[in-house]
This record gives C-alpha cells, sequence and structure tokens, in this order.
C-alpha cells in the first residue's frame, strides 16, 4: 500500500510523525479520509475522532481537540490542540 508522511503537532510538542497508510477525523463540512497521492487543501478539523492507519497495518483510533490540517503532494501536517491515541 502506498503511504504518505503524518506530523502531529500540539503546543506541548510533536504527537506523531511517521508514515501512514491513512486518516480520517472530521472537518468543518463533515468526516473525511486522507490517503497517499491525495489532492493539496488546507481545512479546520473539529473536535472528535481521529483514526491513523500504520504501514503494518495497526489502527491508531484516538480523540482529538480539533485544529487545523494541510494536505501536500504526500504528507500532512495536523496542528492540534491535543490528540490523545488509546
Amino acid at each position: 500500500m502506498k503511504t504518505f508522511l503524518l506530523n502531529i503537532s500540539s503546543p506541548d510538542g510533536q504527537v506523531f510523525s511517521g508514515q501512514v497508510v491513512s486518516l480520517i477525523v472530521r472537518g468543518v463540512e463533515g468526516e473525511f479520509a486522507v490517503l497517499a497521492e491525495h489532492a493539496a487543501f488546507i481545512t479546520n478539523v473539529v473536535p472528535g475522532k481521529c483514526i491513523v492507519e500504520l504501514e503494518d497495518g495497526t489502527v491508531k483510533n484516538g480523540t482529538t481537540e480539533g485544529g487545523l490540517i494541510t494536505v501536500g503532494q504526500n504528507d500532512v501536517t495536523y496542528l492540534t490542540a491535543g490528540v490523545t491515541f488509546e
């Protein structure tokens, strides 16, 4: 499976950085998933679930306090007030 670089940062520092298969969060207009080679965009993220699928197939489920996400050519930066993974 194709992957992309995901960086999640909060005011306390970097929460996650690594290659992932997908990221699912809820934006202001609804839930969305980001996959490798996704079209570039920027949007706000609202509080709710945050699901990350890693390269090895492991799924990290968490909750986020919302924030701002930028999707580039093959990388995603998610700036958040906080995110907690189970």
